[in-house]
């Protein structure tokens, strides 16, 4: 689509705008010619506080001319971020018009679609009060907007339980046994770079110590832990052992509210490493079957059967963990509505008291679009949430987070559900932003939060595993950036 800006250059928000509104379509700056199709024209002026945006649209034989008003005022960061507002209402408002249709999170296009309600009850709204605010201010259609007040009322939750010297603690495995249809993440398949492991458990014990010895000279507190992927579980009873050891040797966990790890996949678990897990204190293990229907799981490239993960289910359940997720993905290659159905009803009857339901998002580098593999359309995977949503609330779960990522089907979202007591709260930390995130391992991205503020940096370790392995000076620099941001705050 052509874009002419006028009186103003709020690229980002009207290209996250137009990324939701029209699939396919791409940014182009090219001067509009007569009988062009797909372009819009967005006008900003401004007479003392008042900020006035127009949008002239056209597409497919379509047109709009939408008129937006709105009075600036606060400071000159806050009346920066009121005209971008400005811009991208008026954009969703003709987008609107000429498609017809609402995204069920309207014009918020984030990752975070819950933050806005979060604030609003931070600041002392009601319940009621932040679900007007989306539907009103944001266009989100009213179920999403129920959802999101939910999810804002746990994050809020988990902050008050915070203190400003809290972080949480991440640790990545980049290895699978393959390399799933839908995946872009930086993950090596095992049976191709088993020489590769080894190293980096070497380098991820030494990485988790200089982060521990770092943590407690700046006197934080470790809240939650997260092991992570790829799939952690790829390794060895012997190298799990290795990490987790690392990571209670370095840190005082007498605060750690939890610990996850996240076993993934049922071809990679065994009683060997569920024994380790078990006496390293881990409260949480995910199991995650995607599908519980055996002809998806080959289209998504998984090398084992529903009735794997029923046996790595038992098995887990003989340990006696106090917590157990399982995940599930609407929208898979070769699913249908009916699939997705007896998948979800079948994980119900486990007992697990945490599962997350995942929209499939299409990500670039992934299997799906570089083969062209047939995905569920966005009724079916319409059908597919419809079903979960009810379905889990009767069985006695909430939802308690949610996040958005780009290209997902149907514009929807990714949502944890859990029984009372069950939340994982890291997942409500990093997606909430609550606090720091200090993370460990290849590909791993730190977050720092100062307390009580929208102000976050990051840092970033080296991409590959053997990059990683190669250059400790890279994670050892992103530490003392760590350590510097907290000497800066003065808590």
């Amino acid at each position: 689509m052509k874009l002419e800006f006028r009186g103003h250059d709020e690229r980002y928000v009207v290209e996250q705008s137009l990324m939701n509104l029209f699939p396919g379509e791409l940014p182009v700056y090219e001067p509009i010619l007569p009988g062009d199709d797909s372009c819009a024209i967005l006008s900003l002026e401004e007479q003392g506080d008042l900020c006035r945006v127009v949008t002239e649209l056209r597409w497919q034989g379509r047109t709009a001319s939408c008129p937006y008003e709105r009075v600036l005022s606060g400071t000159d960061f806050e009346r920066e971020g009121q005209r971008r507002y400005a811009v991208g209402a008026c954009f969703f408002l003709a987008a609107r018009a000429v498609t017809g249709s609402t995204p069920p999170w309207g014009m918020l296009t984030g990752v975070r679609p819950d933050k806005p309600a979060t604030w609003a009850l931070a600041q002392g709204k009601t319940p009621e009060q932040a679900r007007i605010l989306l539907e009103e201010d944001y266009f989100v259609t009213p179920d999403r907007a129920a959802l999101a007040v939910e999810t804002a009322q746990a994050a809020l939750t988990a902050s008050r339980a915070l203190e400003p010297r809290d972080i949480a603690v991440y640790v990545g495995i980049p290895f699978c046994p393959t390399r799933c249809v839908y995946c872009s993440f930086v993950s090596q398949s095992v049976e191709r770079s088993f020489s590769l492991v080894p190293p980096y458990v070497d380098a991820l014990v030494e990485e988790i110590r200089a982060g521990g010895e770092m943590v407690r000279q700046q006197g934080l507190r470790c809240r939650s832990f997260y092991m992570g992927g790829g799939t952690p579980t790829t390794l060895t009873a012997q190298q799990l052992d290795r990490v987790l050891t690392a990571f209670e040797e370095s840190f005082d966990l007498l605060s750690c509210q939890e610990i996850t790890v996240e076993a993934g996949r049922p071809d990679t678990i065994t009683a060997e490493k569920l024994a380790v897990m078990k006496s390293h204190g881990v409260t949480r293990v995910s199991v995650n079957p995607q599908t519980m229907e055996d002809h998806v799981l080959r289209a998504i490239g998984r090398r084992h059967s529903a009735g794997d993960i029923e046996h790595a289910c038992r098995l887990v359940e003989s340990y006696g963990f106090p917590h157990v997720n399982m995940d599930l993905i609407a929208g898979l290659p070769e699913d249908t509505p009916e699939g997705f159905r007896r998948s979800l009803d079948r994980c119900l009857t486990f007992g697990t008291d945490n599962i997350t339901v995942h929209t499939l998002a299409l990500k670039k580098g992934s299997r799906i679009l570089l083969e062209g593999l047939r995905v569920p359309g966005p009724e079916a995977v319409s059908e597919m949430l419809d079903y979960a949503a009810p379905v889990l609330r009767q069985a006695g779960y909430a939802p308690y987070y949610l996040y958005r990522q780009k290209y997902m089907s149907g514009s929807y979202e990714n949502v944890g559900w859990s029984k009372p007591g069950a939340e994982c709260w890291y997942n409500v930390q990093i997606m909430s932003e609550l606090c720091s995130i200090l993370s460990f391992g290849a590909g791993g991205s730190t977050k720092m939060v100062e307390p009580g503020t929208n102000h976050i940096e990051r840092v970033f370790n080296l991409k590959y595993p053997k990059e990683y392995t190669e250059r400790p000076e890279k994670y050892l620099a992103n530490q003392a950036a760590f350590a510097r941001f907290y000497e800066a705050l003065g808590l």
